[in-house]
Formats: C-alpha cells, sequence, structure tokens
C-alpha cells in the first residue's frame, strides 16, 4: 500500500542553518499521527514542505503518491490544509468563503461541506470581521475539510476552539479516520494528542527525534515505582536502571529506566505489602526529550 505521507530525508534549511535537517516519515492511510514540538521545533515547516508551499533545499516528500515538488497542484487537490494562522477576507460571510472554495475546486455537491458546517456550529451567516477568534477557526477548519480530502495537515487545530466544538473536532476527526482518511497535525496540547493519535512523532531543533504509538514512547521512558514494605526494606541500590530512590522508612521511591527484569526478580524475592508501577504521562516523555522545556 502507498503510503499517506512519506518524507526522506526531508530538508528545508535557512540561511541561519536552522529549519529541517532531514525528516523522514511513513505515515499509512487511516492515521492519525500527532506532531508535537514547541514552538521553533519545525512543526510548522515541516507541514508547509508537505504541502508544497516551501521550496525544500534536500531529500523528497510525497503526498498520496504525489511529489510535493512536482506535482503540488494534485498534491494540494487531495490535501486539506489548515495554516497555523489561517488568513480569512474580513468582509466575507463563512458561506461565502465555502462556496468559494468550492467552486474554485469545481465541487458542486455541498452536502459533506454543510454536514461539517453543522457539525462544528461555523457561523456562515456572519461576516469574518464579526466573528472570535474561536469561530474564525470554525470557518478555517471547515475550508479545509469542506472538498473531502484523502489527507489533512492540520496546524494546530483546535487553537482558540471552545471545549464544545474541540470535543465536536475530535469527533470529525476519528470518523474520517474511520473512512480511511490520513490526519497529521501538530499540537502543544498533550492530552488532545494522546487521546487522538495513534502514533506521535516528537521533533527538536528541526530533527524528529521519536516516533512511536503513546504506549511505545511510554514504555520507553522513566517508569515512576513506588513500594510499601512492612518492615526494613530490601536494598535497591543494586537493581539496574534505579534513579533518584528515596527511602523514608518502610516507603520507597524511584525511577527506572530500561530493563525491568532485574527488578521484578528482587519483588518475587521480597514482596512489598503494597507497589505501584505507574507509566509516565505523555507530557513527562516530552519533558524528558526537551529537559523541562515548556511546549
Amino acid at each position: 500500500m502507498t503510503a499517506a505521507i512519506e518524507a526522506k530525508n526531508l530538508a528545508k534549511v535557512y540561511r541561519n542553518g536552522r529549519g529541517l535537517l532531514g525528516i523522514d516519515l511513513d505515515i499509512p492511510q487511516g492515521e492519525i499521527f500527532g506532531f508535537l514540538g514547541p514552538n521553533g521545533a519545525g512543526k510548522t515547516t515541516t507541514i508547509r514542505a508537505l504541502m508544497g508551499l516551501s521550496h525544500i533545499t534536500g531529500g523528497m516528500a510525497r503526498i498520496a503518491g504525489r511529489d510535493v515538488a512536482h506535482d503540488s497542484v494534485d498534491v494540494r487537490r487531495v490535501t486539506g490544509y489548515l495554516p497555523g494562522d489561517p488568513a480569512l477576507y474580513d468582509a466575507m460571510t463563512g458561506r461565502q468563503h465555502l462556496e468559494l472554495a468550492l467552486r474554485l475546486r469545481g465541487i458542486r455537491d455541498r452536502r459533506h461541506a454543510l454536514a461539517v458546517a453543522e457539525r462544528l456550529g461555523v457561523e456562515m451567516d456572519h461576516k469574518v470581521r464579526q466573528l472570535s477568534r474561536g469561530n474564525r477557526q470554525k470557518v478555517a477548519i471547515l475550508l479545509a475539510l469542506a472538498h473531502d480530502p484523502e489527507v489533512l495537515l492540520l496546524d494546530e487545530p483546535t487553537s482558540g476552539l471552545d471545549p464544545l466544538a474541540q470535543d465536536a473536532f475530535r469527533d470529525l476527526l476519528q470518523e474520517e479516520r474511520q473512512r480511511g482518511r490520513t490526519v497529521f497535525f501538530s499540537s502543544h496540547v498533550l492530552p488532545e494528542v494522546q487521546a487522538l493519535s495513534d502514533r506521535v512523532g516528537i521533533i527538536r531543533d528541526g530533527r524528529l527525534v521519536a516516533v512511536d504509538t503513546v504506549e511505545g514512547l511510554r514504555r520507553s521512558r522513566l517508569k515512576e515505582v513506588r513500594l510499601s514494605y512492612q518492615g526494613e526494606p530490601p536494598d535497591f541500590t543494586a537493581v539496574a536502571g534505579v534513579r533518584g530512590l528515596e527511602v523514608k522508612g518502610s516507603e520507597l521511591s524511584f525511577h527506572i529506566a530500561g530493563d525491568t527484569a532485574q527488578l521484578f526478580r528482587l519483588l518475587a524475592e521480597r514482596p512489598p505489602a503494597d507497589v505501584t508501577i505507574a507509566e509516565p504521562s505523555l507530557e513527562e516523555v516530552f519533558r524528558n526529550y526537551y529537559g523541562g522545556r515548556p511546549s
């Protein structure tokens, strides 16, 4: 099966030496892929390069089998794109935006687009200048989904949306995936990425530093262990991977990285009265890659 989104050593280097420094992606049809990174990490540059809106300086990328550099018209025909800062016409209504977008694409059937507008609660008959930020974002999302694209490239799609609109949008994305559509979205809202994504990519300084399922990323990082013993606890200092051991009487807490086989052998030999082993949250995983810097 042809990958819905494919990139090999994709690069977009600016004069200051920053940008994308070799991105590899292989995203199959029907996947929701969450893209994480703080401002300046390369999220928007990646999405613009995948859309063919930014001239790449190395490597290649394909959307639904179409080369983004040489088949840019076809790429935009099959792709729904939401920029991070959508440009809308202040004097036009949402309905006028929709009619213009569909007319330019030669689409006569409005049923899909109007169903999306109803689901999102788009203010169709107010001029954009009269709309709140969240309602302008709904119009922009509608324009990205209106032509029923095969692939969605969405840059911070829930920015400005109220909680009810966020829920409606997430439900829409889940339905798009069930229909075989592919979604690539950037976000800094970690619970949203954790709830929606089949896989997650973490970008740092223009390089993709991790790609895995949320559970895979969590399992690969430090686990938090809390133990309680009746009486004096055993010595865990020699257990491979144990970090930050704290002992308070008969209670212990520490983090462990890597293989936990030695830990579980010791627990089998000296069973605790109570044990908690917690996977890290996606936020903890993300902060581990960024040394505690906020997203």
